[in-house]
């Protein structure tokens, strides 16, 4: 019922994008930890993959290991996708011999691809090879340009719904996290969404409390300040 995407930068911050004819498709699917992992559970999918799988990975587990584990106890199986990209290190995914073709997985250094009930194995490819020709644009617009790819390729075969797009970069919170539950074309409506977010969402997140900066900014002039030097700096991109 879905394609997603996951993705890792050289610092390993990570970006995740997902698409189905399926309702708030990035509600329960998409799970990540800063430094440790990101990974998305698909098909008849299983919730409770992204806590236990997280943890395995923070205990040093490989995606390999990770999934073997998630697996061995579910009785539902081979009713489940779930993929897996490490902070370091291969990829890894499952996907049961009950799933709903088209589905299948690409792997490449520090990528992820994986769908089912899809138009064909082209919807993957083309989302793959989307993102791997955009290098050096910012990892969100690398994401939304390889899931609009795969939709032009043909999608989920029963037709649109949901998406989302999600970065989790230095901080323990997400960059980034939008969701379009409900719209007949969301991917048109995502990149939409991450346009509005690009005009102070973005900017403001940069002055919040975090990660070497326990306070943040809280002066009104800095946060204008910072959020015009955002902009700057995205233009240049």
């Amino acid at each position: 019922m879905t394609w997603s995407i996951l993705a890792r930068d050289e610092q390993g911050h990570f970006g995740m994008a997902i698409a189905s004819r399926f309702f708030a498709v990035g509600s329960l699917c998409v799970h990540s930890r800063r430094g440790v992992g990101a990974m998305s559970t698909q098909a008849l999918m299983n919730p409770l993959y992204g806590p236990a799988g997280l943890d395995l990975l923070e205990q040093g587990r490989d995606a390999n290991s990770t999934i073997a584990t998630l697996i061995a106890g579910d009785e539902g199986r081979e009713q489940r996708q779930v993929h897996i990209l490490p902070h370091s290190g291969a990829s890894a995914a499952h996907t049961g011999s009950a799933c709903i073709d088209w589905c299948g997985h690409l792997s490449f250094e520090g990528l992820s691809v994986a769908g089912n009930m899809l138009a064909g194995p082209e919807v993957i490819q083309a989302t793959a090879d989307t993102y791997l020709s955009l290098s050096g644009r910012p990892m969100a617009e690398r994401l939304l340009a390889a899931m609009e790819a795969g939709q032009a390729a043909g999608g989920d075969k029963r037709g649109k719904q949901s998406a989302a797009l999600k970065i989790h970069d230095a901080e323990d919170y997400l960059q980034l996290d939008l969701r379009v539950d409900d719209h007949q074309d969301p991917l048109v409506e995502l990149r939409r969404l991450y346009d509005v977010s690009l005009e102070r969402f973005q900017p403001f997140l940069t002055c919040l409390p975090g990660r070497g900066r326990p306070s943040g900014i809280t002066e009104r002039a800095q946060i204008e300040a910072a959020i015009e030097q955002f902009h700057a700096h995205h233009a240049q991109k």
